[in-house]
């Protein structure tokens, strides 16, 4: 219950259609098909009130891989690049990896104990080299989505400085409790003419495998600056079983969607109830977007190293130790809560009988 991909089947018509194109028998270069695209910009537009054309479409087979040519288009070596932790481990390892300067600006608790951005803290630390801001909306870990102010205010502090806003939107579709989700690039159109968005089926449908996605640039400078650096790298136009699956997931998948929303719920509900009996040892919120619960288990006070053995040997449970998403992530584990509900009750019942272990003991 680690890695962030459903252990839930992909939908039987996403399953129908790419085994209905690999009939055809011929595999040979395809363009991105016009339909699949369309049906894409229908779903952003119906789900999320994000309007755009297909000429500000961009494939890419991953999420990180359009975040480093951003990073190599409106960068350069030396300059610095926010990144508001904890967070989802390529968005540092990135900007380090291109000889970029990590500028973090970790996120912060209000009394309530939800998270929320550190806009002084940001504001303290930006400079004329800080030229790029990596946004996880809605938020791998912490389960945040942002609302419409928190995002106007980050990006009133973007547009003061001149800094181009990464959004890594891929979880957008993943919305529990009937919040909404405000693609930043809906905001204005001065944060749009800033804005890189990261869409995807990966995800909403359990498509990781067949590595497509897309970015949305509206703005024509931006869109030549990124365009310089994705053609260098020839992207191509991603592969032909991709193509039928975009196009099935977009077209049909609005209901199925729905459901696994529900069962989600469900699922952190069962977590969430369990865990109240143990609040002394483990804090838990039920995200607002995302299947990834994190777990506060600082209560514990174990080192990040017993923590993470405490839950393989005891709890019997292989989940994502905090400290991979940054030091923030330090004394929380992250666990996958797209599961069967079979899987999630037993998990639910191994680490009960883990913490009332410890307890009893």
């Amino acid at each position: 219950m680690w890695v962030a991909d459903m252990d839930l089947k992909t939908p039987q018509f996403v399953v129908d259609a790419v085994s209905q194109r690999a009939q055809e028998g011929t595999y040979g270069y395809e363009m991105y098909d016009e339909k699949a695209k369309l049906a894409q910009i229908q779903w952003m537009k119906k789900r999320h009130n994000f309007t755009f054309e297909i000429d500000d479409l961009f494939y890419s087979h991953s999420v990180v891989a359009s975040m480093n040519v951003a990073i190599q288009a409106f960068s350069e070596e030396g300059d610095k690049i926010i990144v508001q932790t904890p967070v989802y481990s390529p968005f540092f390892k990135s900007v380090k990896n291109n000889k970029r300067e990590v500028l973090l600006n970790p996120l912060k608790k209000d009394e309530n104990g939800e998270y929320t951005f550190d806009f002084d803290d940001l504001e303290s630390k930006i400079d004329d080299k800080t030229k790029l801001l990596l946004l996880c909306s809605p938020h791998n870990p912490v389960g945040r989505v942002w609302r419409h102010e928190e995002l106007e205010r980050l990006g009133e502090i973007c547009l003061k400085h001149n800094i181009i806003v990464f959004a890594d939107e891929i979880h957008s579709d993943l919305l529990i409790g009937g919040v909404k989700h405000t693609p930043f690039a809906t905001l204005s159109t001065q944060l749009n003419a800033l804005c890189i968005t990261a869409i995807g089926v990966g995800k909403t449908f359990n498509l990781a495998g067949i590595a497509s996605s897309n970015v949305v640039i509206q703005d024509e400078v931006l869109k030549k600056r990124f365009d310089e650096v994705y053609e260098s790298i020839h992207f191509a136009q991603g592969n032909i079983f991709a193509h039928a699956a975009i196009q099935s997931a977009y077209s049909e998948g609005s209901l199925w969607v729905d459901e696994l929303l529900v069962h989600l719920e469900d699922n952190f509900k069962a977590l969430s109830e369990m865990l109240l009996k143990h609040e002394n040892s483990i804090r838990f919120m039920i995200p607002q977007g995302t299947y990834l619960a994190w777990l506060d288990c600082s209560a514990l006070n174990m080192r990040d190293s017993e923590l993470r053995e405490f839950f393989v040997k005891e709890a019997r449970l292989g989940l994502s130790p905090g400290l991979s998403f940054g030091k923030e992530g330090s004394q929380y584990m992250r666990i996958n809560c797209a599961v069967s509900s079979d899987m999630m009750h037993e998990a639910v019942l191994r680490l009960d009988s883990a913490l009332r272990g410890r307890t009893d003991g």
